[in-house]
């Protein structure tokens, strides 16, 4: 059943398949919402009127039990089927006659997938947050179990200022924050209630769309309708953006990994399980795990750009290549998730070398610190800052034994708790 198709004419099967193309396979997540907004729908068709009572519980039940098949992995789209939607209105009609052939009243697939597509969105992007929040949580343990080890911090990958391990982990978790910031943004984007919009200019039946965003639990109304079909590709762009800058923290951090793994920094190791060999070099403990978080973050980090792309100089209105948004944001979804997951289940295992600064070549770390001592003595810091060049490039350069840093957000008060209270009010939003 093509829900699409016009009576007496059967579209040439290369067609067919070149328009569907992929969806029967994303439709499969989407087949649990297009369930829900279709409850919802039924149910307001009878309370307008539209419905009777009977037919009403009809439609709920078949759809409960289309659910369950979704739950039980049985529910399957055949080639038979253009998409979710067209399966679910068949099995309807199956059942039920002409009453699953009334589910249509007053809506059309255009709103179906944007009411379907919405309602996932949100739920996926509570699944992010989640793993964002227990990477986080991973970092702020680090951070202080490691606060007082120090190593040097790098500008312009030349050896700078001490840091310490307490400031690298609590700095990726800060910036954390920042990212669930995006994403409670996307999210409120998306709950936006555009069932009743139709085809993208309304319906001429009495329908109460105000019912539905309660049904649904979407906190307001998409109320133009026009406005409504508009959101559509714009709100998986938004999400991209959303991921993409995720994953740009996530790409930075594994590429901080691969440094610091290196036998030229060597701040950091892993248990030899976690790490992966050579075919010839017996020595090798090499980072893959990281490094393919970090060409996969890289790669969802342009998705955003793909998608701005499709969606160029498109004019109001509902257009067939608005399907092209669907499989990449998908993707990305299991993607950014995957990277996640793998990296808060990877940096657990970390283990931290100890007394790194100790090396000879650290010495000039503490220059600054030094710098600051004699400013601190009265001298002006242009006169001290060319003391202690003249001291570096005679030999005779003697660092301090402690950097004394204790401003806010320094190695010698990072702030963890002020840290933690800020994720904790952006995660709660």
């Amino acid at each position: 059943m093509k829900i699409w198709q016009k009576k007496g004419t059967k579209v040439r099967d290369h067609i067919d398949q070149f328009t569907v193309g992929d969806d029967r396979h994303w439709d499969l997540r989407l087949a649990p919402y297009d369930i829900i907004a279709s409850q919802a729908h039924a149910k307001m068709l009878g309370k307008v009127g539209l419905l009777s009572q009977s037919e009403v519980d009809q439609l709920v039940e078949g759809l409960t039990a289309l659910s369950k098949e979704v739950e039980e992995g049985t529910f399957t789209i055949s080639n038979d089927f253009e998409d979710v939607h067209s399966k679910i209105e068949y099995e309807l009609t199956k059942t039920y006659g002409d009453v699953g052939k009334k589910i249509h009243t007053a809506r059309s697939r255009n709103d179906q997938v944007l009411v379907a597509m919405q309602l996932y969105l949100k739920d996926e992007i509570q699944e992010i947050k989640q793993l964002v929040k227990a990477l986080f949580e991973q970092y702020m343990s680090l951070a202080d179990r490691y606060k007082d080890q120090l190593l040097p911090g790098y500008t312009h990958l030349q050896i700078a200022m001490p840091s310490s391990f307490g400031l690298w982990f609590s700095a990726y978790a800060e910036i954390l924050a920042d990212e669930v910031l995006l994403l409670n943004t996307v999210h409120t984007l998306c709950d936006q209630n555009p069932l009743g919009s139709a085809a993208g200019y309304g319906s001429s039946f009495p329908i109460d769309r105000h019912d539905t965003t309660a049904t649904l639990g979407f906190k307001t109304l998409k109320y133009n309708v026009i406005a409504a079909q508009m959101s559509r590709g714009k709100l998986e762009k938004n999400l991209a953006q959303a991921i993409g800058s995720l994953a740009g923290t996530l790409s930075r951090f594994s590429m901080d990994v691969c440094l610091y793994m290196s036998q030229n920094f060597d701040f950091i190791s892993f248990p030899d399980d976690i790490t992966t060999g050579s075919s010839i070099m017996p020595h090798k403990k090499n980072p893959d795990v990281f490094e393919l978080i970090r060409g996969k973050c890289n790669q969802l980090q342009a998705l955003p750009n793909e998608l701005s792309m499709m969606g160029t100089n498109l004019p109001s209105g509902y257009h067939r290549e608005m399907q092209l948004f669907k499989g990449p944001i998908m993707q990305a979804i299991d993607d950014i998730k995957a990277c996640l997951s793998m990296t808060i289940s990877s940096i657990k295992e970390v283990q931290v070398e100890t007394d790194i600064l100790s090396d000879e070549k650290y010495t000039h770390v503490f220059s600054v610190d030094a710098l600051h001592e004699l400013i601190q003595q009265g001298v002006p810091f242009r006169d001290a800052y060319v003391q202690i060049g003249e001291a570096i490039n005679k030999g005779e350069f003697v660092p301090p034994k402690m950097a004394k840093h204790t401003h806010s957000g320094s190695i010698g008060n990072l702030e963890l708790d002020a840290i933690r209270e800020k994720f904790t009010k952006y995660f709660e939003k």
